[in-house]
C-alpha cells in the first residue's frame, strides 16, 4: 500500500472513529477521568440526573486544577453522547434515561490505562502463551493425520515426563517463582480489561442488526421478503447471525455450571497461594469478581437479545410492518412530488393552507409522569401513640447482635501496643477474650490489614469463645500491629 492511500485510510479512520476522537479531544484529561469514575466499572448505568449531578460537583474541584468553561455537565455529557462516547437509553426499571459507555469510551479509557501504566514488554508468561498458540493452530490445522498423530503423541510424552518429575521430586518441576506468577496475573488482567468493550459492542452491533432486519422487512413486498418468510416460521434471525452464534457460544460457556464451578475454584486456590499476599487489593478484587463480570456482561447482552427477538417477532405477527409499508409508501410519494416543485417554490413561500401546529412542547418520553392516584393515598388515619419506657442497655444490645464494635476493638489494641513493641491479633485476644465472638475476631483482622502488618511466612493460632460460650480455634498469617489507631 501506498503512503497516499494509507494516508488517506488513516484519515478516514481518524474522521469516523469514536475512540480517536476522544484520545483527539482538548479536554481528554477531564472526560477520561469523570467517565472512568462513575461509568468505568463494567455493566455499569446511572440515571441522567445522577450522574449530572456527579459530574458537576467533580467539576468544581476539577476547575481549579484544569482551564474548563463554565458549561454544566448536563451540556459535557451532551458531546459526549454526540460524539459516541455515552450510550443514553430509557431506563427500564424507572421513569427517566439512563447513561453508559460505549464500546468506543472504553476502548479510549483502556488504552490510557495501558499508556500511564504500561505493562512489562516480552514477559515470559506471554511469550509462553503465544507459542503454545501457534503450536495449536499447527496442530489443529495440519491436514496430514500421521502428524497430528506425532505431535500428539510427543505432546504426551513431554507431559508423562513431566509427571515423572513431580514424582521424584525433580527440582526443575518445582513451582512457578514469585515474579513469574505475578507476571501471569497480570496477562490474565489485561485480557480480561478488553470484557466491557466487548460486551458494549455486541450489544451495539445487536442493535444495528435489528434495525437492519426492520428496514429490510419495509423495502421488500410480501412475495420477495426472505426475513418476513423466515420470522413467519419461527426462526430467530438475531440469534441465527454470525454475532448471535458467536455470543451464544460464550454465553453457553459462562452459564455452564460445570465450567463456572471449576473457574472459580481455580481463582480460590490462586488466591490461597502465598505469592497472592503481595498482589495488590485491587488486583486480587479483580480476579475474584471476573467471573461474576462475565455473567453480568453475558446475562446483559441476551437480555438484549432476547427483547430484540421478541419485538421483531411481535412486529411481524401483529402486521405492524404492513402500516410502517403505507406510511413509508406515502412519504416516498410526497417526496418525489415536491422534488420538482423545490425548484420553482421556496420553503418560505405562501401556499395558501394554514397548519395549526400541537401546543405540546416537544421533549424526551422520558420526561412524561403519569399520574399515580396511589401516590395521593395518605393510607388509614394515624392513632396516638402511648407513651413507653426505653430501655437504653437492650438498645446497645441489640447494636453490638447487628455491628462490630470496632471503637472497643480499637480501645483494646491500643492498650497492648502501649505496653509492648508490637502485639499480634492473638496476643490481643489474650488480654482481651472477645466480646462478640467471631465478630470480635473478624474485626481484629479487619483492622491489622488496614493498619497493622501480616508476616506471611509465621502463622498463629487464634483463640476466642463463641456467643454460644463454645471455644474455637483458628490457624492464620500472623497479623501484628506495631502503633496504635485512631479512628
Amino acid at each position: 500500500m501506498s503512503a497516499l492511500s494509507s494516508a488517506l485510510a488513516y484519515r478516514r479512520l481518524l474522521e469516523s472513529n469514536a475512540t480517536l476522537r476522544m484520545l483527539r479531544a482538548d479536554n481528554l484529561a477531564v472526560m477520561a477521568g469523570t467517565l472512568d469514575a462513575h461509568l468505568g466499572k463494567p455493566g455499569t448505568r446511572m440515571n441522567t440526573e445522577d450522574l449530572h449531578e456527579g459530574i458537576d460537583a467533580d467539576l468544581e474541584e476539577l476547575r481549579d486544577h484544569f482551564d474548563l468553561s463554565l458549561r454544566t455537565a448536563k451540556a459535557y455529557c451532551d458531546d459526549w453522547r454526540r460524539a459516541e462516547i455515552l450510550v443514553r437509553r430509557p431506563a427500564t426499571a424507572a421513569r427517566g434515561e439512563t447513561y453508559e459507555l460505549s464500546a468506543a469510551g472504553f476502548d479510549a479509557i483502556r488504552m490510557l490505562e495501558q499508556l500511564r501504566t504500561p505493562p512489562q514488554t516480552a514477559t515470559e508468561s506471554r511469550l509462553v502463551s503465544l507459542a503454545q498458540s501457534v503450536r495449536q493452530l499447527a496442530i489443529d490445522t495440519d491436514p496430514d493425520s500421521s502428524r497430528r498423530l506425532a505431535s500428539l503423541r510427543a505432546e504426551r510424552d513431554r507431559i508423562d515426563a513431566e509427571i515423572a518429575r513431580v514424582r521424584r521430586g525433580d527440582p526443575r518441576s518445582v513451582v512457578l517463582d514469585r515474579r513469574r506468577a505475578n507476571e501471569r496475573v497480570s496477562d490474565i488482567l489485561q485480557q480480561a480489561q478488553g470484557l466491557p468493550a466487548d460486551f458494549a459492542r455486541v450489544r451495539a452491533r445487536f442493535e444495528e442488526l435489528n434495525q437492519e432486519l426492520r428496514v429490510s422487512i419495509l423495502a421488500a413486498e410480501d412475495s420477495q421478503s426472505q426475513v418476513l418468510d423466515e420470522v413467519f416460521r419461527g426462526v430467530d434471525l438475531i440469534e441465527s447471525s454470525d454475532e448471535g452464534r458467536t455470543f451464544s457460544a460464550f454465553s453457553a460457556l459462562v452459564r455452564d455450571p460445570e465450567q463456572s464451578a471449576a473457574f472459580d475454584d481455580d481463582i480460590a486456590a490462586i488466591l490461597d497461594r502465598d505469592f497472592s499476599a503481595t498482589l495488590s487489593l485491587a488486583t486480587r478484587r479483580s480476579l475474584r469478581t471476573l467471573m461474576r463480570q462475565m455473567k453480568d456482561g453475558s446475562h446483559e447482552v441476551s437480555d438484549i437479545l432476547t427483547e430484540f427477538a421478541r419485538g421483531l417477532r411481535r412486529y411481524v405477527h401483529s402486521h405492524e410492518f404492513q402500516r410502517d409499508r403505507v406510511m413509508r409508501t406515502l412519504l416516498q410519494e410526497g417526496l418525489a412530488a415536491a422534488a420538482p416543485v423545490s425548484q420553482e417554490v421556496k420553503p418560505y413561500d405562501e401556499i395558501g393552507i394554514d397548519l395549526e401546529l400541537s401546543s405540546v412542547s416537544l421533549g424526551s418520553v422520558g420526561e412524561v409522569i403519569l399520574h399515580d392516584p396511589e401516590e395521593f393515598d395518605a393510607g388509614a388515619e394515624l392513632g396516638e401513640a402511648t407513651d413507653s419506657e426505653i430501655d437504653f442497655a437492650e438498645l446497645i444490645a441489640v447494636a453490638r447482635e447487628s455491628e462490630i464494635d470496632f471503637a472497643e476493638l480499637t480501645e483494646n489494641i491500643n492498650s497492648v501496643v502501649t505496653s509492648a513493641h508490637e502485639a499480634s491479633v492473638a496476643e490481643v485476644l489474650e488480654t482481651f477474650p472477645a466480646t462478640q465472638g467471631l465478630a470480635s475476631v473478624v474485626g481484629l483482622l479487619s483492622l491489622a490489614s488496614t493498619y497493622g502488618h501480616v508476616d506471611v511466612g509465621n502463622r498463629e493460632i487464634l483463640t476466642w469463645a463463641g456467643i454460644d460460650g463454645i471455644v474455637r480455634t483458628a490457624a492464620i498469617r500472623r497479623h501484628y500491629f506495631t502503633e496504635g489507631i485512631t479512628l
